[in-house]
């Protein structure tokens, strides 16, 4: 036998201590490989929607990989600790360092050109597939399969650039100690947990300050706070795994009545050792997981904005005439007769807008003239579009913001206009969009019939809208007129103008392509977490059999054993994954700061079907393994 038949066969012996790793970087290697198939395939058109889904595609493929690279490091440096032992017995029989580096370096190359090939072929075999549901969610038609030789070079030069560095990384790994000290890795007995009560307090301030400050944020401090917050997070979790976990676990030791019942004994006096010995496994596995959460969930609640986007933009067309030239008529009458060859039934209704100067503002961002409507044909607007309608009528100089999106907020203003010196409050903003902001410059004002009148105006504008509740087959109307559904009230153009359909098909496609993308990121990220849970179990495995069968030889039952090794995997299992779902309902609610409408449903369905895939596993894993423990119990 060669040095390379044994260094094969080694693999293949270990291959269930292997499985996770193999499988997880073969999965991380598909996905790159397919993402390179929508990338450089020639039939996929270069439109603004392609072009943003090849943007976002290529960005996934750089943090996956530096993930990928980050994933196998901590995984084959975890091999290593686990195999002290065999080193041990290798070195014992004449094995060299040159030789034992020489090993470890093909084992590794071994695994990776076998994860790139494996990898490589589910992608192709996925790849179709996956170019229809990309081109479906980019609402193009389906573009051929097209094995490229740019996406396949550069699928392996990546992959084995990293493998091979990381190969050539972990044969410095290797530490080569005493014999003795090899064939007692894991033996030894384990030196008491210590804690640090000022770090233990410090994790939990961190957590609730950061907990505080996500779910009292707003949109305005949304950018201040994210930072701090994501540090606080990060450290806090950390102290909470190394410090305040394994305080509180002691604290249910000194617990008589809870530590002395039945098989709780057992379970709690291994429970604080197994805390700081997993304290990186699950603090990775919790940053991991919460990234997955987030990303995934981040996407998934933009499906709000198919709602909000209805409210964002009443009229299925809205045309904005800035002066009275013979082409706006022209164009108008283009729109009307593209909504009857389309059979759409449509309501058009034609306001003015006048354009007041303003002397002196409290607000400091305020142009030198504001838009402003009248509160009648506000209403008209806001009934023709479908809203609820329960706003009180201006009265005086009072006026109410025109908001011209619901993400938008205001603060109550005093504008003073060069006419007459009139002071207009705007202390309210109107709770339905009813012109939107590629329409005008700026933040309108909606006052009341009779003081709107008596205000004269620099400049009077014509708004037309055409509504209807069929505003998503107005997609691609006007397109002579529109560039991508909307024209911008720029000094350049004569005219502004929105296509909602097109503007929502664009909308719809950038999402569904994003929230792929997620998906698949998220995967990646929930199939390493399970694989981080993996390599610990099996890198304890020995020593649980040593434990349980001297355990066992005192009475404990079947029934005991399997109740105590339940308990113990729930915990490997599900702690990290439940302090991972608290830290993203946190994120959750301050993302929700940029909607107006509540994403509470996307964000159950996203968490609860991360959590049962978790179950899934954690059942799948139980079963394994108290059936490799029981072999040497029997």
């Amino acid at each position: 036998m060669t040095f390379r038949q044994f260094a094969f066969r080694n693999v293949i012996r270990n291959k269930r201590t292997y499985a996770a790793y193999f499988l997880s970087s073969a999965f991380s290697v598909m996905i790159f490989f397919v993402y390179a198939l929508f990338i450089f395939n020639p039939d996929i058109k270069k439109g603004v929607t392609a072009s943003v889904a090849i943007q976002l595609m290529v960005t996934a493929e750089v943090i996956m990989y530096v993930f990928s690279f980050l994933f196998v490091l901590y995984s084959v440096s975890t091999f290593l600790k686990s195999r002290k032992r065999e080193f041990g017995i290798l070195m014992m029989h004449g094995m060299t360092r040159g030789q034992l580096n020489r090993m470890v370096f093909l084992e590794n190359m071994l695994i990776g050109i076998g994860s790139i090939i494996a990898g490589i072929g589910a992608g192709i075999i996925t790849g179709k597939l996956f170019l229809m549901i990309g081109s479906r969610m980019l609402d193009i038609e389906s573009v051929p399969f097209y094995l490229s030789g740019k996406a396949l070079s550069w699928t392996i030069f990546a992959f084995l650039i990293l493998f091979l560095s990381i190969s050539i990384f972990t044969t410095l790994l290797v530490r080569i100690n005493k014999l003795i000290d090899l064939f007692q890795a894991g033996e030894k007995p384990k030196k008491e947990p210590k804690v640090s009560k000022v770090l233990a307090i410090l994790s939990a301030i961190l957590l609730i300050a950061s907990y505080y400050l996500a779910a009292t944020t707003t949109l305005e401090t949304m950018m201040i706070r994210i930072l701090p917050v994501v540090f606080m997070t990060i450290f806090g979790t950390y102290f909470f795994y190394t410090q305040l976990s394994v305080f509180m676990t002691k604290l249910l030791q000194r617990n008589r009545i809870l530590f002395w019942k039945r098989t709780n004994i057992i379970t709690f006096s291994s429970l604080a050792y197994r805390l700081k010995d997993n304290a990186r496994m699950f603090f990775m596995v919790t940053i991991v997981s919460t990234v997955a959460f987030c990303a995934v969930g981040t996407l998934a609640s933009m499906n709000v904005l198919n709602k909000q986007f209805q409210l964002d933009f009443p009229a299925a067309v809205s045309y904005l005439a800035k002066d009275n030239q013979a082409v706006h008529q022209h164009n108008l009458q283009q729109i009307e007769s593209e909504f009857q060859k389309r059979n759409i039934n449509y309501t058009t209704l034609e306001i003015p807008l006048k354009y007041v100067e303003i002397a002196d503002s409290t607000d400091p961002y305020a142009r030198e003239e504001i838009p402003v409507i009248t509160y009648s044909n506000y209403k008209k607007i806001s009934e023709l579009a479908g809203y609820p309608f329960k706003e009180d009528k201006p009265t005086g100089m009072e006026a109410l913001a025109m908001l011209t999106s619901l993400i938008e907020t205001f603060d109550p203003q005093t504008y003073t206009l060069k006419q007459e010196n009139i002071k207009l409050q705007q202390n309210k903003a109107t709770n339905n969009v009813v012109i939107p902001f590629q329409l005008i410059t700026s933040e309108g004002l909606v006052v009341s019939d009779e003081l709107y009148q008596k205000l004269s105006s620099k400049n009077t504008v014509l708004f037309t809208g055409f509504f209807t509740a069929e505003f998503e087959k107005t997609a691609g109307m006007a397109e002579n007129l529109v560039e991508n559904g909307a024209v911008f009230n720029t000094s350049k153009n004569p005219y502004a103008m929105t296509v909602s359909g097109t503007l929502y098909q664009q909308l719809m496609s950038v999402y569904r392509i994003m929230l792929l993308v997620a998906f698949l990121i998220g995967a990646v990220f929930f199939i390493a977490a399970g694989s981080f849970l993996y390599f610990r179990l099996y890198a304890d495995l020995e020593y649980d059999r040593r434990l349980y069968l001297t355990v066992k030889k005192v009475g404990l039952t079947d029934g005991e054993l399997n109740k105590i090794v339940t308990r113990q995997l729930v915990l490997l299992f599900f702690v990290p994954i439940t302090i991972a779902i608290i830290h993203s309902i946190f994120a959750f609610m301050a993302l929700q700061s940029f909607f107006s409408m509540s994403i509470a449903t996307e964000m159950v369905i996203v968490i609860a079907g991360f959590f049962i895939a978790q179950i899934i596993y954690f059942l799948f894993i139980r079963h394994h393994y108290l059936r490799n423990l029981k072999k040497t119990l029997i």
